[in-house]
């Protein structure tokens, strides 16, 4: 519960990382690793859901649904990951590059790109799908592509927020059905009373995104980006 509550006060500052912040502690306990994720998506959604609808009156519905196309391809090859390959391979490759990429960023000026395209979007929509799947954070380089585009922190996290929302349902709701046919039983029901701790966390980290400036926004998102790729490199 304290590891739930912390990860869930620093990752709300951004908006994103939960899950890699609260699985660098949860992966370690003697728990099944897919109970684990169930764990961090339940405590997520929520975490997530709280946060959306302090955004519902600026969220761009047109250019989510671009990204939401690409994530509904890449879900089942992350949950195909999750179920049948070493955890060890895709996760520390995947907290290599987000380490270095966050300290790149941290040491030079903002990248902005100029030129844009609905292809690139759902490509990037794919990549999110697929870790959303497999370890349970699909919003890393969805949160990586927006900051390149130069938006203020209230439009990106306007857009990735509820990415992040919809593809974590659907991701829970998948291995739920998918798990419980292999083994049994579905989600835990005791792994809801993890949620309050989550919660207080969430609220707690929202009071200090309203005192940031894009700036500082920016960098905070970095420093997540690292913190999350040393979670995985754990």
């Amino acid at each position: 519960m304290m590891a739930i509550t912390a990860a869930a006060a620093l990752s709300s500052i951004g908006g994103f990382a939960f899950s890699a912040i609260c699985g660098a502690v949860l992966f370690h306990l003697a728990i099944d690793p897919i109970q684990a994720v169930e764990i961090m998506m339940l405590c997520s959604v929520a975490n997530q859901t709280a946060m959306v609808w302090a955004l519902r009156q600026v969220i761009d519905w047109c250019g989510l649904a671009v990204f939401l196309i690409g994530g509904a391809f890449g879900l089942p090859l992350g949950i195909w990951l999750l179920l049948h390959a070493d955890r060890g391979l895709y996760t520390h490759a995947l907290g290599a590059f987000l380490l270095l990429y966050g300290a790149y960023m941290l040491l030079r000026r903002p990248l902005v790109m100029r030129w844009h395209h609905p292809a690139l979007d759902i490509g990037i929509g794919i990549v999110g799908g697929i870790t959303g799947g497999a370890v349970g954070f699909p919003g890393a380089f969805v949160t990586i592509w927006c900051s390149m585009k130069g938006w203020d922190k209230d439009r990106q996290r306007a857009l990735f927020q509820p990415f992040i929302l919809i593809m974590q349902v659907a991701a829970l709701l998948t291995l739920s059905l998918v798990h419980g046919t292999h083994s049994g039983h579905g989600v835990d029901l005791g792994d809801l009373l993890c949620v309050p701790g989550s919660l207080l966390g969430t609220a707690a980290g929202l009071l200090c995104y309203r005192a940031l400036s894009d700036v500082h926004f920016a960098r905070a998102i970095n420093l997540l980006l690292i913190i999350s790729g040393a979670s995985y490199l754990l």
